[in-house]
């Protein structure tokens, strides 16, 4: 299950960002030139051979994006029952063909999503409720890491954010550990993709995710809490706000949430032991 770096191709990078012809406005002059578009695709799921769902994303690291999604959604109850993520192209548009245990296909299919899930929900096509607000055990004890560090990791996040930089319209996630290095970063349009994306990562290398915490450059719903908690993971930090169910969910999954981080001040949520000076 480990196997793969994680790197995306080189087809995959590039189409990624798209340049397309605009017309600029500046004070009281334009000029017809191009920008630099974040790429939106769908990319269509299927579990040994059957369609499951759809997601907007942007088309770059999608093996990680099968890999985490899988996961992350509790798909499989084990990461041992994940067998592969192979991507495909069909009639011009990707396709990851997932390969799971069979004896957890019967259940996927039970939860089986007939909607097209979008860049901004994670959730579009969930059938019943249970599908949408699982509850995870609780996370490990442990893990610390000071306010210091975790500027630090901020400060140097954006360097690591190259489309980006480049589009200004994607969110970031990274692995920040707990001595503040950042290891992996995931880019993508939405938030979910984002998060999923590095989970997939990690898993692809065969990490655990006891060493650090998860940092998003984006809001913390409870879908982002759920899929954080699902792994393990006992710190995750967002540069945006917080939603109250993410702070219930949080709390009984024994995760530290920490909200509006800045350089200047962060906010915990739940469970403030893992961040001090």
């Amino acid at each position: 299950m480990a196997g793969g770096s994680g790197a995306p191709d080189d087809s995959s990078r590039t189409d990624a960002v798209r340049e397309l012809p605009v017309r600029r406005w500046r004070g009281d002059s334009c000029v017809d030139t191009t920008d630099l578009i974040a790429a939106e695709v769908p990319v269509s799921l299927r579990y040994n051979s059957i369609p499951h769902v759809v997601l907007m994303c942007t088309p770059q690291d999608l093996e990680d994006l099968g890999y985490g999604f899988t996961v992350s959604e509790a798909l499989v109850a084990d990461r041992g029952e994940l067998r592969g993520v192979e991507l495909r192209v069909e009639d011009g548009a990707p396709t990851l063909g997932i390969s799971v245990a069979g004896t957890r296909l019967a259940e996927i299919l039970e939860r089986r999503r007939n909607l097209t899930g979008r860049s901004g929900c994670g959730v579009c096509g969930a059938e019943v409720v249970e599908d949408v607000i699982r509850h995870p055990p609780p996370v490990s004890d442990g893990g610390h890491t000071s306010r210091a560090r975790l500027v630090a990791a901020l400060r140097l996040l954006a360097a690591r954010q190259p489309l980006g930089a480049r589009t200004g319209s994607l969110h970031a996630a990274a692995w920040v550990s707990w001595e503040g290095e950042i290891g992996l970063v995931r880019e993508d349009v939405g938030r979910h993709n984002a998060l999923d994306k590095l989970i997939g990562a990690r898993l692809r290398q065969g990490a655990d995710f006891s060493d650090g915490y998860a940092l998003i450059t984006s809001r913390a719903s409870y879908e982002m809490v759920q899929k954080a908690a699902t792994l393990g993971i006992r710190m995750l930090v967002a540069v945006s706000a917080p939603t109250s169910l993410a702070v219930q969910l949080a709390r009984e999954c024994n995760m530290t949430l920490v909200g509006f981080a800045r350089e200047e001040q962060q906010v915990i949520y739940a469970h403030p032991g893992r961040l001090g000076d």
